[in-house]
């Protein structure tokens, strides 16, 4: 594994790394999970329990077909929820759970709060208000040092209520990880699935990145078994390079791997080493920092 990862201590082979559950007892929108990427406890917040997304990722885990337990996000109860969920953890009640009894000394150090879910949250009509809720939050449970998190596709960073939310973000230790898993038209067509063309999500990532330093996201995965073409890797590498060249400030790429089961069988894993070489290559062709998480 790439040497950066050890800096988090934190095994992939764990139960309640590989579970990202996103119920977690009669909360509704808030969950807790353990993730490696954030190093620690993250709080995650679903924006989307009705599972609208514009992408139809091969490799999503989120089960369409099973409508949410709700169709709409109640603000005042994600509020209520998100303390509530903030105090259990700091309490120590969350190390006393069966599913975090492997690490109870990860459950107390809230890493970040996560705007993501079972859908894209960027497509919410209210972000921005959802992020001030989450900075308000922050503020009067006193934690300056956890970051707001967006984890997005990328294709609604251009919306003005979504800027107006990484405005807020900007002021209270945000940070946006912007999803990029291809390098032309055809495979993001192939992977992502999606009617949003691939130049917008390029645009916003640019364009955001000249704002703000982001994370990009990418997940590797083999298609029918075979792993992304050399010459596709080096097209991923080129966009990232074009983000650069632009004024773009990329702070690290997160590549990774699947890590629960997919809805279609042709999409599957990567091997340890088979990840780890396409974070070499992306080193090599990029001089960014890269942490591989098999």
């Amino acid at each position: 594994m790439f040497v950066a990862d050890k800096l988090i201590q934190i095994r992939s082979s764990l139960a309640v790394v590989q579970d990202h559950s996103r119920q977690f007892a009669d909360f509704t929108f808030v969950y807790p999970v353990i993730s490696r990427r954030s190093g620690g406890l993250s709080i995650g917040i679903n924006l989307n329990p009705d599972k609208v997304c514009n992408f139809d990722c091969v490799y999503c885990e989120v089960d369409r077909e099973v409508p949410g337990k709700v169709s709409k996000l109640d603000l005042d109860q994600m509020h209520d929820e998100l303390i509530a969920m903030i105090r259990f953890a700091r309490d120590g009640g969350l190390a006393k759970e069966p599913k975090f009894n492997e690490v109870p000394w990860l459950t107390r150090d809230i890493k970040d709060i996560a705007l993501s879910g079972d859908g894209e949250p960027t497509m919410i009509h209210n972000f921005s208000q959802c992020v001030q809720i989450v900075a308000d939050v922050k503020r009067t449970e006193a934690l300056p040092r956890a970051k707001i998190t967006l984890v997005t596709d990328a294709a609604g960073l251009d919306r003005a209520e979504v800027k107006r939310g990484l405005e807020i973000m900007d002021a209270n230790n945000g940070v946006v990880w912007g999803k990029l898993d291809a390098g032309t038209e055809e495979y993001f067509k192939r992977i992502n699935r999606t009617s949003i063309r691939f130049e917008r999500v390029l645009r916003n990532l640019a364009g955001t990145a000249r704002v703000r330093p982001i994370i990009i996201q990418s997940l590797f995965l083999k298609m029918h078994g075979e792993p992304m073409p050399r010459e596709e890797a080096d097209a991923y590498c080129e966009r990232l390079n074009t983000i650069v060249r632009g004024g773009g400030h990329i702070q690290e790429v997160h590549a990774y791997t699947v890590a629960r089961p997919t809805p279609e069988s042709f999409a599957t894993r990567l091997e340890a080493d088979e990840l780890n070489a396409i974070a070499d290559h992306i080193r090599r062709r990029t001089n960014l920092q890269v942490r591989a998480f098999d």
